[in-house]
Protein backbone atom coordinates (compact mmCIF):
# COMPACT_ATOMS: atom_id res chain seq x y z
CA UNK A 1 0.00 0.00 0.00
CA UNK A 2 1.23 3.46 -0.95
CA UNK A 3 2.22 5.49 2.13
CA UNK A 4 1.47 9.20 1.58
CA UNK A 5 3.37 10.28 4.69
CA UNK A 6 6.55 8.55 3.47
CA UNK A 7 5.96 10.04 0.02
CA UNK A 8 5.66 13.56 1.49
CA UNK A 9 8.79 13.15 3.62
CA UNK A 10 10.78 11.81 0.68
CA UNK A 11 9.53 14.53 -1.68
CA UNK A 12 10.47 17.39 0.62
CA UNK A 13 13.82 15.81 1.54
CA UNK A 14 14.81 15.75 -2.13
CA UNK A 15 13.14 19.12 -2.83
CA UNK A 16 15.28 20.83 -0.19
CA UNK A 17 18.50 19.19 -1.35
CA UNK A 18 17.89 19.80 -5.06
CA UNK A 19 17.18 23.48 -4.25
CA UNK A 20 15.45 24.39 -7.53
CA UNK A 21 14.50 27.85 -6.25
CA UNK A 22 18.06 28.50 -5.07
CA UNK A 23 19.30 27.67 -8.57
CA UNK A 24 16.95 30.18 -10.23
CA UNK A 25 19.29 33.21 -9.84
CA UNK A 26 22.29 31.16 -11.00
CA UNK A 27 20.48 29.96 -14.13
CA UNK A 28 19.16 33.47 -14.83
CA UNK A 29 22.73 34.81 -14.57
CA UNK A 30 24.21 32.06 -16.75
CA UNK A 31 21.63 32.48 -19.48
CA UNK A 32 20.95 36.23 -19.32
CA UNK A 33 22.61 36.93 -22.70
CA UNK A 34 21.19 33.86 -24.45
CA UNK A 35 18.14 33.60 -26.65
CA UNK A 36 15.01 31.82 -25.38
CA UNK A 37 15.77 28.96 -27.80
CA UNK A 38 19.30 28.49 -26.39
CA UNK A 39 18.00 28.74 -22.80
CA UNK A 40 15.48 25.96 -23.52
CA UNK A 41 18.16 23.83 -25.20
CA UNK A 42 20.63 24.29 -22.32
CA UNK A 43 17.93 23.58 -19.74
CA UNK A 44 16.77 20.41 -21.51
CA UNK A 45 20.37 19.17 -21.76
CA UNK A 46 20.99 19.96 -18.09
CA UNK A 47 17.85 18.11 -16.96
CA UNK A 48 18.74 15.04 -19.08
CA UNK A 49 22.27 14.88 -17.64
CA UNK A 50 21.04 15.52 -14.07
CA UNK A 51 18.33 12.85 -14.45
CA UNK A 52 20.83 10.34 -15.83
CA UNK A 53 23.13 10.84 -12.84
CA UNK A 54 20.27 10.83 -10.34
CA UNK A 55 18.74 7.59 -11.63
CA UNK A 56 22.14 5.89 -11.99
CA UNK A 57 22.74 6.39 -8.27
CA UNK A 58 19.11 5.71 -7.37
CA UNK A 59 19.19 2.25 -8.97
CA UNK A 60 22.87 1.35 -8.59
CA UNK A 61 23.90 3.32 -5.49
CA UNK A 62 23.38 0.36 -3.16
CA UNK A 63 25.49 -1.86 -5.41
CA UNK A 64 28.25 0.76 -5.40
CA UNK A 65 28.19 0.86 -1.59
CA UNK A 66 28.27 -2.94 -1.45
CA UNK A 67 31.18 -3.06 -3.91
CA UNK A 68 33.24 -0.75 -1.69
CA UNK A 69 32.09 -2.50 1.49
CA UNK A 70 30.36 0.61 2.88
CA UNK A 71 27.42 0.06 5.22
CA UNK A 72 24.32 2.22 4.87
CA UNK A 73 24.94 3.49 8.41
CA UNK A 74 28.41 4.73 7.46
CA UNK A 75 26.96 6.29 4.32
CA UNK A 76 24.25 8.02 6.37
CA UNK A 77 26.91 9.53 8.65
CA UNK A 78 29.04 10.69 5.68
CA UNK A 79 25.94 11.93 3.87
CA UNK A 80 24.72 13.70 7.00
CA UNK A 81 28.05 15.52 7.29
CA UNK A 82 27.89 16.58 3.62
CA UNK A 83 24.29 17.78 3.93
CA UNK A 84 25.17 19.59 7.15
CA UNK A 85 28.05 21.41 5.47
CA UNK A 86 25.90 22.32 2.45
CA UNK A 87 23.15 23.56 4.77
CA UNK A 88 25.57 25.68 6.80
CA UNK A 89 27.00 27.18 3.59
CA UNK A 90 23.49 28.16 2.49
CA UNK A 91 22.49 29.57 5.88
CA UNK A 92 25.70 31.59 6.15
CA UNK A 93 25.28 32.92 2.61
CA UNK A 94 28.44 31.34 1.21
CA UNK A 95 27.79 31.19 -2.56
CA UNK A 96 31.00 29.74 -3.95
CA UNK A 97 29.11 27.81 -6.61
CA UNK A 98 27.65 30.99 -8.12
CA UNK A 99 31.11 32.48 -8.68
CA UNK A 100 32.35 29.15 -10.01
CA UNK A 101 29.41 28.97 -12.44
CA UNK A 102 30.33 32.32 -14.00
CA UNK A 103 33.37 30.71 -15.67
CA UNK A 104 31.17 28.55 -17.93
CA UNK A 105 29.30 29.55 -21.04
CA UNK A 106 27.29 26.34 -21.22
CA UNK A 107 24.97 25.55 -18.32
CA UNK A 108 25.36 21.75 -18.39
CA UNK A 109 28.49 21.34 -16.27
CA UNK A 110 27.67 23.74 -13.44
CA UNK A 111 23.90 23.34 -13.70
CA UNK A 112 23.31 19.62 -14.26
CA UNK A 113 26.08 18.71 -11.87
CA UNK A 114 26.78 19.77 -9.20
CA UNK A 115 23.85 22.23 -8.95
CA UNK A 116 20.88 19.96 -9.77
CA UNK A 117 22.38 16.53 -9.09
CA UNK A 118 25.32 17.03 -6.81
CA UNK A 119 26.72 15.17 -3.80
CA UNK A 120 23.72 16.09 -1.63
CA UNK A 121 21.17 14.74 -4.12
CA UNK A 122 23.19 11.56 -4.73
CA UNK A 123 23.49 10.97 -0.99
CA UNK A 124 19.81 11.66 -0.41
CA UNK A 125 18.46 9.34 -3.13
CA UNK A 126 20.59 6.42 -1.94
CA UNK A 127 19.35 6.91 1.62
CA UNK A 128 15.73 7.42 0.47
CA UNK A 129 15.84 4.11 -1.42
CA UNK A 130 16.86 2.38 1.83
CA UNK A 131 14.19 4.19 3.86
CA UNK A 132 11.23 4.22 1.46
CA UNK A 133 12.04 1.87 -1.43
CA UNK A 134 12.46 2.32 -5.17
CA UNK A 135 8.86 3.24 -6.07
CA UNK A 136 8.51 6.28 -3.80
CA UNK A 137 12.08 7.45 -4.46
CA UNK A 138 11.61 7.17 -8.23
CA UNK A 139 8.31 9.10 -8.15
CA UNK A 140 9.67 11.91 -5.96
CA UNK A 141 12.79 12.12 -8.14
CA UNK A 142 10.70 12.55 -11.30
CA UNK A 143 8.49 15.16 -9.61
CA UNK A 144 11.47 17.12 -8.30
CA UNK A 145 13.17 17.09 -11.70
CA UNK A 146 9.91 18.32 -13.25
CA UNK A 147 9.62 21.09 -10.65
CA UNK A 148 13.25 22.06 -11.28
CA UNK A 149 12.60 22.23 -15.02
CA UNK A 150 9.56 24.48 -14.48
CA UNK A 151 11.40 26.74 -12.03
CA UNK A 152 14.40 27.13 -14.33
CA UNK A 153 12.30 27.44 -17.49
CA UNK A 154 10.71 30.54 -15.95
CA UNK A 155 13.85 31.58 -14.04
CA UNK A 156 13.90 35.14 -15.37
CA UNK A 157 10.28 35.80 -14.42
CA UNK A 158 10.67 34.10 -11.02
CA UNK A 159 13.85 36.02 -10.28
CA UNK A 160 12.12 39.31 -11.11
CA UNK A 161 9.17 38.32 -8.91
CA UNK A 162 11.06 37.19 -5.81
CA UNK A 163 14.18 39.31 -6.34
CA UNK A 164 17.66 38.58 -5.06
CA UNK A 165 16.68 39.19 -1.42
CA UNK A 166 13.70 36.84 -1.70
CA UNK A 167 15.88 34.18 -3.31
CA UNK A 168 18.48 34.60 -0.56
CA UNK A 169 15.83 34.30 2.17
CA UNK A 170 14.41 31.11 0.60
CA UNK A 171 17.89 29.67 0.17
CA UNK A 172 18.77 30.29 3.83
CA UNK A 173 15.55 28.67 5.02
CA UNK A 174 16.29 25.67 2.79
CA UNK A 175 19.84 25.61 4.17
CA UNK A 176 18.57 25.37 7.74
CA UNK A 177 16.28 22.48 6.79
CA UNK A 178 19.16 20.82 4.92
CA UNK A 179 21.46 21.08 7.96
CA UNK A 180 18.72 19.58 10.15
CA UNK A 181 18.29 16.71 7.65
CA UNK A 182 22.03 16.07 7.84
CA UNK A 183 21.85 15.84 11.64
CA UNK A 184 18.84 13.52 11.33
CA UNK A 185 20.71 11.19 8.95
CA UNK A 186 23.56 10.95 11.47
CA UNK A 187 21.17 10.32 14.38
CA UNK A 188 19.34 7.57 12.46
CA UNK A 189 22.68 5.90 11.65
CA UNK A 190 23.28 5.61 15.41
CA UNK A 191 19.66 4.56 16.04
CA UNK A 192 18.87 7.76 17.97
CA UNK A 193 16.07 9.06 15.74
Amino acid sequence: MFNYLDFTKAFFALFVVMDALGNVPIFAMLEQKCSIKKQCHDLASAIYVAAGLLFAFLFFGSAILLFFGISIESFKIAGGIILGILGIKLVMGIRLREKHAEKYEVAIVPLATPLITGPGVITTVIILVHQYGYVITTIVSILNLAFTWIALRYATQLFKFIGRQGAEALTRIMGLILAAMGVNFILTAFGLA
